[in-house]
């Protein structure tokens, strides 16, 4: 009867989940034409510039202390080895199913960056509210809940935009490399990069360098600048440095130095209206960015040539193999006493473990041009057999903690 009861506990917030995703859906057919491609667009930059940032910063300022953030230091190392670990699954899985070439950085970074984001953000304070929850006061456990999952939310997304971006764009160089040394009209990619100049091509489409360009004698400092410069070129700073992370620092410094979170926080505080400003705005980031899940994996129905083996590999990879090694990793940190005794810290560390891929994923193949129908499969896929993983392991997770 208490695995039951966990069960329905578990249940409640992916059915809010389910319902609201397909509300994004309904409002994205021809008929009603309210979530095609261009609103989409409009709306998630909304969630990416204001709403995120609005709730992580809105959160951290109020949860997070100096004390907190050293006992929830193996959070952003936990999260770090979900990514290592589903980056080596889907290695193997690609090497398994012989994944196409165009296909290869999809299906690495399906398996590599789980949804850390939205998904923790509805069903673990969601958690907390019902009455059969076994983390104890609501009030309490749904505070922690949205400190948990705010700081899981930022770390995932630094993550996210530095390892899985990072992973797309290594594969599509490779295969916009082959495709040009194909074209009889282009160059190969990573040799243009490297210097346009030095080379032309002729009509059998192999590089010939015309001529050996004299090395300008130059100091160490100038070497060292151009050093600098080549690799923040290739960092992406810009990547780095998203709303969310910005989000993050703000958030932090206001919430680990008591004085300025004084000015913010508390009925009392002089600029108090700028934190319930704040807070009305990240209101709004888990219904926006929900329907947009539901408007995207519509696009998953009009089905594509991708194989039923990489599909349903990275179902097991996320479902299965991840939640697995999840529990590994998370019973072994407790039992070195690695880190603090809370049931619903572990629960959320276990949680990251068993999300499907990011919903980001969809905006990557869009701006690299590479498996964007393929993606939308993979997306209708995985938030379908998330429905019942998600609450399965659930269930399982809050058993195991408590």
């Amino acid at each position: 009867m208490e695995l039951w009861k966990l069960f329905m506990t578990a249940l409640m917030p992916v059915l809010k989940l389910i319902i609201i995703t397909a509300v994004g859906a309904f409002l994205a057919l021809d008929r009603f034409n309210l979530l095609r491609d261009n609103a989409r667009k409009h709306l998630n930059a909304l969630v990416y510039y204001v709403f995120i940032p609005a709730l992580i910063c809105s959160i951290l300022t109020k949860s997070i202390t100096c004390r907190s953030l050293v006992m929830l230091w193996f959070m952003p190392l936990n999260i770090l080895l979900t990514f290592i670990a589903g980056s080596a699954l889907g290695w193997l899985l690609m090497k398994v199913t012989k994944a196409p070439h165009n296909l290869q950085g999809l299906v690495l970074g399906c398996c590599a960056g789980g949804n850390l984001g939205n998904l923790p953000l509805i069903v673990i304070p969601s958690v907390c509210k019902q009455s059969s929850s076994p983390f104890g006061d609501v009030d309490v456990c749904y505070q922690k809940a949205m400190a948990y999952v705010t700081l899981s939310l930022a770390v995932g997304c630094m993550y996210f935009w530095t390892i899985v971006y990072s992973i797309v764009r290594a594969y599509s160089c490779k295969v916009s490399s082959v495709r040009n040394v194909d074209d009889s009209t282009s160059y190969p990619l990573d040799l243009i990069e490297s210097d346009p100049e030095n080379h032309t091509k002729p009509s059998n489409g192999l590089v010939v360098t015309l001529e050996e360009k004299p090395t300008p004698d130059v100091g160490n400092h100038t070497k060292l600048m151009e050093t600098l410069k080549k690799l923040v070129v290739k960092l992406n700073l810009n990547i780095l440095l998203t709303p969310a992370t910005i989000a993050v620092i703000v958030g932090l410094v206001i919430g680990v130095i008591p004085q300025l979170q004084k000015l913010f926080i508390g009925e009392n505080a002089p600029l108090r209206v700028v934190q319930d400003s704040t807070s009305m705005l990240g209101d709004a980031c888990i219904p926006a960015i929900t329907l947009l899940v539901g408007a995207t994996l519509l696009q998953g129905l009009k089905g594509s040539g991708i194989k039923v083996s990489i599909v349903i590999g990275i179902i097991a990879v996320r479902f299965i193999v991840l939640p697995m090694l999840g529990v590994g990793i998370v019973k072994g940190a407790v039992h070195f006493g690695v880190i603090h005794h809370d049931p619903l810290y572990h629960f959320t560390l276990l949680f990251q473990y068993a999300v499907p891929p990011a919903v980001s994923m969809s905006t990557i193949t869009q701006f690299f041009g590479a498996g964007e129908t393929e993606c939308s499969i993979i997306m209708l896929a995985t938030y379908a057999c998330a429905s019942v993983s998600v609450t399965v392991w659930s269930t399982i997770f809050m058993w195991i903690v408590t």
